[in-house]
């Protein structure tokens, strides 16, 4: 019997992909005023940013309690099955703690997995622990596996608008009037689960090049491994550039795993983000 893969939202998997190939998505919570929506379920992606844009204030989010994680463990472990859930990083939410608390409860059959990482980053170690257990590993066999593969993704991601991070505390008014003057985009990754700032280029030409050429310092995509693609808003002129551009780094791939940025990264990147997320070589 193979042990069931789970993860939340915060992966950017869309529920109808996850479906598919049978991981269970997680939905985590934001609320836009009173209003609560759960992640990739009552409101999708492209609905969601169509609210971002009509909002003045952005949505919140919140973790998953630990009732709802004991919830669907029991269901994914009814049938005897064990279970690996991966999680979105500990360092910007509290699911983790949360998922931990639930799994005690389960004798060992439900595996913890902080995977450091959220976005697509989280996407790819989702799905490359799916490929474990359709080969039959055993969930610890597919945590240690995922702890050595954590050390091996990045992900990089370039920035089209600093209004939401201003709307939302993590820059001042005047600097995101200046960087929009200048059209300043930043070159954003994770860094042992935390968002880290590498670089800040002027206009989304540079932004993909500069994208390019760290895929290419660091060795290029491990094309035997998971990668995808995300992008954020509801006009994909951007991702669209992007993959045209860049089409030879995924060797020609046309079916390169495409998903919009969900709310978690979305309600701060804003409309016209870019990311890649893959394993180096």
């Amino acid at each position: 019997m193979s042990v069931k893969i789970i993860t939340d939202s915060g992966s950017d998997i869309p529920q109808d992909y996850a479906q598919q190939v049978g991981i269970r998505v997680i939905p985590l919570v934001f609320r836009f005023g009173s209003e609560e929506f759960y992640d990739g379920v009552s409101l999708n992606s492209y609905e969601f940013y169509k609210r971002l844009e009509e909002e003045e204030n952005l949505p919140k989010t919140s973790q998953i309690s630990p009732f709802k994680y004991a919830e669907v463990f029991k269901e994914e472990t009814a049938d005897g099955s064990d279970a690996v859930y991966l999680s979105i990083s500990s360092g910007v939410s509290g699911c983790f703690q949360s998922a931990t608390l639930a799994a005690a409860d389960f004798d060992g059959k439900v595996k913890v997995f902080d995977s450091k990482h959220f976005c697509i980053s989280l996407r790819v170690l989702a799905e490359y622990a799916l490929r474990l257990s359709k080969e039959g590993k055993s969930a610890d066999e597919i945590i240690a596996a995922l702890e050595k593969a954590r050390e091996k993704v990045r992900i990089i991601a370039v920035f089209a608008t600093l209004d939401n991070l201003r709307k939302g505390g993590r820059l001042s008014s005047a600097a995101a009037f200046v960087g929009e003057v200048l059209s300043i985009k930043p070159i954003i990754t994770i860094t042992d689960g935390q968002v880290e700032v590498l670089d800040k280029v002027r206009g989304m030409k540079k932004g993909y090049k500069w994208m390019r050429d760290y895929v290419e310092k660091e060795g290029g995509i491990d094309l035997s491994m998971p990668y995808a693609i995300a992008y954020s808003g509801t006009d994909d002129a951007n991702i669209k550039g992007f993959v045209e551009g860049n089409s030879d780094l995924y060797n020609g791939d046309q079916d390169i795993p495409l998903s919009y940025v969900g709310a978690t990264v979305g309600t701060y990147a804003g409309p016209g983000a870019i990311a890649t997320a893959y394993f180096v070589k």
